[in-house]
């Protein structure tokens, strides 16, 4: 089944108006008129004078009527320099709330949308009149404490993000573009993107995954897009085009606007034109001429363009697309070339013989400046845009439909920020445990809840034309509502053995200074001691023993004149066999011994002091194994001289004195070894590790010593 369309590109200089038919996924055209604006009604795409453009859709409408009937919709294009693109990440807590469901995780979508759109809205805020429509947005990926994932749906963790690419128009844009047709007796059928529209019918969706630039030089703006990794992934605009190139043939050689357009495109395709100057004097001009006449005009062009590409892609494509009656100027595919230091094959003119959707026919009007108009009636066609309204909390909204609306698509147009949607959390409470300072979260508030045509609705729900859509706050969460036992956890019990019975501790709890059990419910304020057996003092006092303590006087001597507590003999505490203080720490299973203190000996004071009551020096005698010793220290009481096993008593005056230690030699090993003199017969010889040695020789450890009789 054909079907007709009718569609417009409303440019700076001109309105070109098509009829194209379809018949499935082929299109033929079938008539087009051009019509020039009367005066600068447009600017840089942007209308200024609505009904200037209105008067002149009127005639290029009214001339196609006449040949093809009543119409009265129009497919158009919206400017893609004024489309706006913004990525934005946004991050939620989850640590106390996972992200349950899909609506929860759409949510932060969308907050992430409005974060993008309020900081679009502050970049324009010069221009406090802009305001944009989101025509879309894309998620580039989740992530769950910072790490990339694929779903948040039941993730647990401390923060959950999502990071999302969105696209706005201004609102003067659509509006003043509707308010145009409206006056000439046009409902808008469609809209489609300048930008999307060319690359839509030039560069199929197999080829985006290729970096290539498609530049739109027209009259008065040169349009920017380019596709990379699938998608067009950005658009932009130079206030440079064809009109400047222009304007500088017409200086130069003294011609009116019309014939200096003519001129231009004759010189694409010719070496040399004729021309008429505005005093009648004819000429002719070689190509060579005219590019040295306007050579700075269009390197001017070609840098600009070339500065847009590389600021919108960071580096030069892989190849560039030219469109647009500006993409005629004489030279500028070289130049461009030469400035993205790409092959100059890699820079092209495509004109609409290129559109592979398009019925090749001879009246078809060729060269590049048709290929944006007969791509915004196949865009139009196949990508269409469409308008809905929408109630939102009373208030109606104009949305795009450019894909399968839904709520979230509402709120958006409607600039309800989701943030305050959301029921605020519960107040915290701050309690004290053993003097440190813990906030205990109150629950969360309860996510929005949405009503559409007086039913429950979900956020991903579709909406339809003429829906009325209700919004309402969600509940604020509640104060925190827990025990002792929540916050604690289970209490520790303590199974011990001291001397011999077997005792099971509990853990006692104080909220301000008096004893709770685990179920009290806690306020904010409150301060809690945890009371548990610890170390070995802790468990005598929780037996009621601490009193042994008591009974055991500190155990103190003078050495040399100076006093010296012997602290670990005031009693003697044994834990699992293992000498023991007071302050050492017990768990589970310990066996705890206590026994009251005894009298230490010289030997444990010596130790006390870290001093050696012996000087020694093993060695082997005649193939027995030795120690030599002297003394080290001298110890007395009262100038009796004590023994390393006499014992000590408190408040004993002792006199400690080292004794400087000399060597060994080989005669003191009589003190130690037996000789039997009476059995020896013949001479005596000595010897030290196998020589010859005197009794005054000096031994060292180890050292083998011999004595025989021959």
């Amino acid at each position: 089944m054909t079907e007709k369309i009718f569609s417009l590109d409303i440019g700076t200089r001109t309105v070109i108006g098509l009829i194209l038919e379809t018949n499935g996924m082929n299109y033929q055209l079938l008539d087009y008129f051009v019509e020039e604006h009367k005066e600068r009604a447009m600017l840089d795409g942007q209308i200024h004078d609505i009904v200037s453009v209105s008067e002149t859709i009127e005639k290029v409408k009214s001339h196609l009527e006449n040949i093809h009937g009543p119409l009265t919709s129009v497919c158009v294009a919206a400017a893609g320099r004024a489309l706006k693109t913004k990525r934005t990440i946004v991050t939620k807590e989850i640590i106390q709330q996972p992200l349950m469901n899909k609506e929860d995780i759409l949510f932060l979508e969308l907050s992430a949308v409005q974060k993008a759109q309020y900081a679009l809205a502050n970049e324009a805020a010069e221009d406090a009149s802009t305001e944009y429509y989101c025509v879309g947005y894309s998620v580039i990926r989740y992530l769950l404490d910072e790490q990339t994932i694929g779903s948040l749906i039941d993730q647990q963790g401390n923060t959950a993000s999502v990071e999302i690419i969105a696209t706005f128009l201004p609102k003067v844009v659509v509006e003043s573009l509707i308010s145009s047709l409206t006056r000439a007796g046009l409902e808008m059928q469609a809209l489609t993107l300048e930008p999307i529209a060319a690359i839509d019918v030039l560069i199929p969706a197999s080829m985006r995954k290729l970096n290539v630039a498609l530049v739109d030089i027209g009259a008065g703006t040169s349009d920017i897009a380019l596709t990379d990794e699938g998608t067009v992934s950005a658009y932009g605009m130079v206030p440079k085009a064809g009109d400047e190139i222009t304007e500088a043939l017409s200086e130069q050689f003294l011609l009116d606007f019309t014939q200096a357009e003519q001129m231009k495109r004759n010189l694409s395709e010719q070496q040399e034109v004729t021309i008429h100057d505005i005093l009648g004097f004819e000429q002719t001009v070689t190509y060579q001429d005219a590019v040295a006449a306007i050579s700075n005009e269009i390197d001017d062009l070609a840098e600009a363009i070339q500065t847009e590409i590389i600021t919108l892609n960071g580096r030069s494509p892989k190849a560039v697309m030219l469109v647009g009656g500006g993409s005629l100027t004489p030279e500028i595919t070289r130049r461009l070339a030469s400035k993205l230091e790409l092959p100059e094959n890699r820079v092209a003119i495509r004109g609409s013989e290129a559109i592979p959707a398009l019925s090749k026919a001879d009246d078809l009007p060729g060269g590049p400046a048709f290929v944006t108009p007969i791509g915004i009636a196949i865009a139009a066609k196949q990508n269409p845009v469409h308008y809905i309204s929408v109630t939102v909390n009373e208030r109606v909204v104009r949305l795009f439909d450019m894909k399968q609306l839904t709520a979230a698509d509402c709120l958006l147009a409607a600039g309800i920020n989701v943030d305050k949607l959301y029921g605020l959390p519960g107040m915290a409470a701050i309690v004290s445990i053993d003097g440190k300072e813990v906030t205990i979260p109150g629950s969360y508030g309860t996510p929005p809840t949405i009503k559409l045509n007086d039913q429950p609705a979900q956020i991903d729900d579709p909406i339809e034309h003429g829906d009325i859509l209700v919004v309402q706050k969600g509940v604020d969460g509640l104060p925190p509502d827990i025990t002792v036992g929540d916050l604690l956890g289970e209490l520790p019990k303590t199974r011990v053995t001291l001397n011999g019975t077997e005792y099971e501790i509990e853990s006692k709890i104080r909220v301000n200074n008096k004893v709770v059990n685990p179920e009290t419910k806690l306020a904010d304020g409150d301060n809690i001691r945890l009371e548990t057996v610890k170390t070995i003092e802790d468990l005598l006092i929780h037996v009621g023993r601490d009193h042994w303590w008591d009974t055991a006087d500190d155990f103190t001597v003078f050495v040399n004149g100076k006093e010296l507590l012997l602290d670990q003999l005031t009693a003697y505490l044994l834990k699992n066999n293992q000498q023991a203080k007071k302050g050492d720490s017990i768990r589970n299973g310990d066996n705890i011994t206590y026994e009251s203190s005894k009298k230490p000996t010289v030997l444990q004071l010596l130790e006390k002091m870290e001093l050696k009551m012996k000087h020694s020096l093993p060695v082997t005698f005649n193939q027995e194994q030795l120690v030599l010793e002297k003394p080290a220290v001298k110890v007395s009481r009262n100038s009796r001289e004590l023994t390393e096993k006499d014992t000590i008593n408190p408040g004993d005056h002792l006199f400690v004195e080292k004794i400087p230690e000399t060597p060994f030699i080989f005669q003191d090993i009589f003190r130690f070894a037996t000789v039997n003199l009476a059995e020896a017969t013949g001479n005596f010889h000595i010897y030290k590790n196998g020589e010859p040695a005197a009794f005054f020789d000096e031994l060292a450890p180890h050292d083998q010593l011999i004595l025989n009789f021959q």
